[in-house]
């Protein structure tokens, strides 16, 4: 039996779209809101360099930059712990990718698209049931005029966990790629036969296998989860640090207005030594 790897992992997800352009070409035009006439056929992978990193948690964050026949520019980042900031982030590094298209002196008109791809493994709109968000530039409608569209710069941010497995009226490749990415980790035991009829996430299956690893790479693997859990961690840490420090703020409000402590006490959440404490502390 064949053990898996979580393709959502820097070094699987790296080896199966940075290494493998055809698996990424069928990926992407599966997922992005591409023209049926004007689908990638083939595409060239970008140096590093050429789109800027930014540090932070870099290391929950997977991403691949490319660019096809027709000039666009592709930018696919796989989020394992969403942050308020991640959506700036991308936005930023896609903007950069489209500015750097032209050197100094060359006419606007050659510019091409740029898609940014974000792929997330959190739900981070929890009273939104869509899982597929695309944005782009479009004008404010008028009584006068349609919002017409610059399409030139366009981001797509994708929530794994809410998207529909049993879907008729989505396209069967796109949720077959997701699934794929969903549904292929440490505890795979069985691979759904869907999955395996499609040649290219097939050969993505094969990719995700233990086996196809260096001892080198799953040390990488190991890390790569354990950066993850302490920056999971780090984030509850602050959040809670910072509700608590709301609730202080809140309490010490009450209390100045004279409210009852046990009122506070129900109101905020904090115990009564707590709030006995925020009490005494009025008074100095």
């Amino acid at each position: 039996m064949s053990k898996y790897l979580d393709p959502k992992a820097d070094v699987v997800f790296k080896k199966i779209f940075g290494d493998h352009p055809h698996l990424l070409i069928s990926f992407l035009n599966a997922v992005l809101p591409l023209a049926s006439d004007s689908p990638i056929v083939t595409l060239s992978y970008l140096p590093t360099e050429q789109v800027p990193v930014i540090p932070e948690f870099k290391r929950t964050i997977a991403d691949v930059k490319c660019k096809d026949a027709q000039g666009r520019t592709f930018i696919v980042e796989m989020q394992m712990n969403w942050t308020d900031s991640f959506k700036q982030r991308l936005l930023f590094g896609t903007s950069q990718a489209f500015i750097k298209q032209l050197e100094r002196g060359e006419e606007y008109k050659f510019l091409q698209p740029v898609y940014g791809l974000g792929l997330v493994a959190e739900i981070y709109e929890k009273t939104n049931p869509d899982w597929y968000h695309h944005y782009q530039l479009v004008k404010k409608a008028s009584e006068h005029s349609k919002g017409d569209v610059i399409e030139h710069l366009q981001l797509i941010f994708i929530e794994l966990p809410k998207f529909p497995i049993h879907s008729p009226n989505e396209k069967k490749l796109r949720l077959l790629w997701l699934r794929f990415l969903r549904e292929i980790d440490e505890k795979t035991t069985s691979v759904s036969k869907e999955l395996l009829e499609v040649p290219e996430i097939a050969e993505a299956i094969e990719l995700s296998e233990e086996s196809a690893y260096t001892p080198g790479e799953l040390e990488v693997y190991e890390t790569y989860w354990d950066n993850v859990s302490r920056e999971k961690t780090l984030m509850t840490e602050n959040y809670l640090k910072g509700v608590e420090h709301a609730a202080h703020r809140i309490a010490k409000k009450l209390l100045e207005q004279g409210v009852a402590l046990e009122t506070v006490m129900i109101g905020t959440g904090l115990t009564r030594a707590t709030v006995e404490d925020i009490k005494a502390n009025l008074s100095r």
